[in-house]
């Protein structure tokens, strides 16, 4: 049975706002999408979910598109920011600029239009190098060094979070905050971790002609993160919007931590490569280890089911394939 309700969904063209939109509309969800596809592509959702949505091509920056997008829905999920670490360290003040006005963007909107739910996606890096890992949502958030531009993303979602909360208070029957925690998958992007391994690590492979190939990683690969594959990220955060409580955050991962350096590992081993680990210098503002308690989220019913493994052989086997029919652009990525 299609649903009664109507969400707006900004970034919706975006890695994770095309998979919920794409989830919501298998459900029978009426979905509008507001995105500049700055970072992402209507292709993500392709044709068919393409028919089914209405698509508001417009800067999130931009009031009065947001204000018209905005009437008529019943919850705003805001996922429209800039994402990542290439952009916050090239862009920094645009990162801040999107994320800030766009979050006042919506929520002003939200109020004019009597919205009465609204959902912030907002980021691990709120709470940058946590004193305690796995870390809850109760843990102190802390941007470390504000000449760092690094901390132009987590600061603008640290915003975005009191921001949604502070308004939420008097306007909203229910505020929602998320943290996803490294999410991943196919079509995810070129500026993060996995992406940039894999297409690296091909390139290294190809140029050596076989043996064991040289492979330089940031720092001593000691770092750890617990990824999120895509599909149970989109799980975890459906269960935020139906029965998240009001006013509460929730993280959304897995508690399935590994190395850079393992994580480097199996990558090589999806390729078929053996490589030679060797440490470079680390750049400022990296964060030595991260893993979500996600107990929270677990008590409305979640539980991530793809392993690691299982999602890389997917991932690295999408990129592999995607830099076999677009070689050039390929060697010029690999070269990041």
């Amino acid at each position: 049975m299609p649903s009664e309700r109507k969400y707006l969904v900004t970034g919706g063209t975006g890695f994770l706002g095309s998979a919920l939109v794409k989830a919501m509309v298998d459900r029978g969800d009426d979905v509008r999408v507001l995105d500049n596809n700055f970072r992402g592509s209507a292709s993500k959702l392709g044709e068919a979910y393409l028919d089914k949505i209405e698509m508001v091509e417009a800067d999130i920056r931009d009031a009065g598109a947001v204000d018209e997008a905005t009437k008529g829905v019943d919850m705003v999920c805001h996922l429209a920011f800039i994402n990542g670490t290439k952009h916050f360290y090239e862009i920094p003040e645009v990162v801040l600029d999107v994320g800030i006005r766009g979050t006042q963007n919506t929520l002003e909107a939200a109020i004019k239009h009597g919205v009465k739910e609204y959902v912030f996606a907002s980021s691990s890096e709120v709470y940058q190098t946590p004193p305690s890992v796995p870390t809850d949502e109760q843990v102190p958030t802390c941007i470390p060094d504000t000449l760092n531009p690094r901390y132009s993303y987590g600061g603008a979602k640290l915003i975005g979070e009191i921001l949604a909360f502070n308004y939420g208070r008097k306007h909203f029957d229910r505020t929602l905050v998320f943290r996803p925690h490294n999410a991943y998958g196919p079509d995810m992007g070129f500026e993060h971790v996995i992406p940039q391994l894999a297409l690296r690590m091909r390139r290294a492979a190809a140029e050596a002609g076989g043996g064991k190939i040289p492979f330089q990683i940031q720092g001593d690969g000691s770092e750890t993160r617990a990824f999120n594959n895509v599909h149970d990220f989109i799980a975890g955060l459906l269960l935020v919007i139906d029965k998240g409580e009001d006013r509460n955050l929730y993280h959304i991962g897995t508690n399935e931590e590994v190395s850079i350096r393992d994580l480097v590992l199996k990558i090589a081993d999806q390729l078929g490569v053996e490589i030679e680990i060797q440490s470079t210098p680390r750049p400022a503002g990296g964060t030595p280890r991260r893993c979500p308690d996600i107990s929270k989220l677990q008590g409305l019913g979640y539980e991530p089911k793809i392993s690691l493994d299982d999602g890389l052989r997917e991932i690295v086997s999408w990129y592999a394939d995607w830099a076999d029919r677009h070689p050039e652009k390929a060697l010029e990525l690999s070269a990041i």
